[in-house]
């Protein structure tokens, strides 16, 4: 079966402080139906409405760290879903040590709007956090000046038929989805047909310094959205204040499989555009095939889709 709309929506690219053509931090994922927002910043309400995003299908926001450039957005948000959706509730997950912090900004918006606030342990393993549409949103710890969590969406595996194996078997309309249903049909099994096809991956990594959880997060996503904070020349500047290089995210994209790499969170010293050729220029110079794609406020980027049709779980 084919998927529902799934893409990115960019509600805001400015790291720290926003700026006159930035806003702070916001990401809305849509995915088969439901919608997930991460990190939203002070200002997202608003942004959610020059997007055109509808509120009432986000059942859940996920924070990656306690600094207020990532969160601040939660009472407005909180209130723009208490007016859009009445009577639906939304949980709000973020680390463990941002309990008390996330807590506080829903007291703050009294909201009349049920918020459940779910601290995630942040562990160098990936943890549970919830089920999305059938997909499995994990995380896990990173490296930055407070705990902070990598978030990773993954779609169940399931299998892809061979047409040219279904002929041959003379399977065709009702008996192909019989052998669907039932895995064997007249001494021909699901795997002589079909296979295997791994699910779509949506990854969200924000302040971190390079280390090997990054690698893991993004593993084999079809759409990563990555932190680039510094150019590479302020390496140690990166690394002092627990944050990516354009260099440093692109050779992790690379490394890991990504297919499109969404780069955001940009300091003000510099041109984003910058930070976009020193990632391409890294894409190049490694011989890989990852899209770069340097985020705006209010673009909208697509998880990439895969050839051929998903058409049953493994």
């Amino acid at each position: 079966m084919s998927h529902a709309q799934r893409e990115l929506v960019v509600l805001g690219t400015a790291g720290q402080a926003p700026t006159r053509t930035r806003n702070h931090n916001g990401y809305l994922l849509r995915w088969d139906g439901t919608s997930v927002l991460f990190d939203p910043g002070e200002g997202t309400q608003r942004q959610m409405l020059h997007a055109g995003v509808s509120s009432p299908r986000i059942e859940r926001i996920c924070v990656t760290h306690r600094h207020n450039d990532h969160c601040l957005g939660v009472p407005g948000v909180l209130n723009r879903l208490a007016q859009d959706r009445p009577g639906r509730p939304v949980t709000l997950h973020g680390p463990e040590d941002a309990f008390d912090h996330l807590r506080g900004l829903a007291v703050v918006a009294a909201a009349h709007v049920e918020v459940t606030v779910v601290g995630v342990p942040t562990l160098d393993e990936f943890v549970p956090v919830a089920e999305v549409a059938g997909s499995a949103l994990t995380a896990r710890a990173l490296d930055h000046r407070v705990p902070a969590l990598g978030y990773r969406l993954q779609e169940p595996a399931g299998v892809r038929f061979r047409p040219e194996a279904l002929a041959a078997a003379g399977l065709s309309g009702p008996d192909v989805g019989r052998l669907q249903r039932e895995g064997e049909l007249r001494g021909v099994r699901l795997a002589d047909v079909s296979v295997t096809r791994p699910g779509q991956v949506f990854a969200f990594v924000m302040d971190t310094r390079q280390c090997p959880a990054v690698d893991e997060v993004v593993r084999d996503a079809d759409l990563a959205v990555l932190e680039c904070t510094f150019a590479h020349r302020d390496l140690d500047l990166a690394r002092e204040r627990g944050h990516l290089t354009a260099r440093q995210a692109a050779e992790t994209a690379v490394r890991a499989g990504v297919r499109t790499l969404v780069l955001t969170h940009f300091s003000q010293r510099y041109d984003p555009a910058e930070l976009g050729r020193e990632a391409r220029a890294v894409v190049a110079e490694l011989g890989g095939t990852t899209e770069v794609h340097v985020a705006d406020d209010l673009d909208v980027v697509p998880v990439p889709r895969r050839s051929g049709r998903r058409t049953v779980a493994a």
